[in-house]
């Protein structure tokens, strides 16, 4: 979307980080016994979360050089991971049998209602970027952090905080809502691309 990539960075990972702590918390207080809500949970989830990033921040001075100049195996692996955290989660669900539990109608609900939720989420993300007076490249990154929910770290904390045999159809929503999200966004992103003005080439 030639936006302000910098910034986007800078959201994703404190969003990231913020939900280590937030998102268990609130899923404890919606849904109360119902969830393995404990000091361990978050610390569970902190293991698999934030310390890769914290070990990550903590190599890049000498690993960064060697990440930019093989930057097509880092994508490769980047995209990598993402599909297998989907097939995962889609693996599953469908060991837990999740598929002769949800009924088409089931599904088709999820959809029209994730599709809803990314719409209010994209139309207020839109006009808080332009009521505040971003500029156009941050208002691109409101736009596609402000809709973000990740697979990649919904499920690693679905199976902290839920049973074995719930955590297949407790990962359902954010399985579609997520897939959902990409497709739009890049859309999106497309256009806002297309529409930009060219970046100044400096020599």
């Amino acid at each position: 979307a030639r936006g302000n990539v910098a910034g986007a960075v800078v959201a994703a990972s404190f969003s990231n980080l913020a939900g280590v702590i937030i998102t268990p918390l609130l899923v404890a207080g919606l849904m109360g016994a119902q969830v393995g809500f404990s000091a361990s949970a978050i610390g569970k989830i902190a293991l698999q979360l934030l310390l890769p990033f914290v070990l990550g921040q903590l190599v890049r001075r000498w690993l960064a050089d060697w990440v930019i100049r093989h930057r097509r195996l880092t994508t490769f692996t980047d995209r990598g991971s993402v599909v297998l955290v989907v097939y995962s989660a889609f693996s599953r669900g469908v060991v837990d049998g999740i598929w002769t539990k949800v009924s088409v109608g089931n599904v088709v609900t999820l959809l029209i209602l994730s599709a809803i939720v990314l719409a209010l989420m994209l139309g207020a993300s839109n006009i808080v970027g332009k009521k505040m007076g971003f500029s156009r490249a941050d208002q691109a990154v409101i736009l596609m952090c402000g809709s973000k929910k990740s697979l990649a770290t919904g499920v690693p904390m679905a199976t902290v905080l839920f049973s074995a045999a719930t955590v297949g159809m407790m990962v359902l929503p954010i399985m579609i809502f997520h897939q959902l999200q990409l497709i739009v966004c890049a859309v999106i992103a497309r256009r806002l691309g297309a529409r930009a003005e060219p970046q100044p080439v400096t020599v």
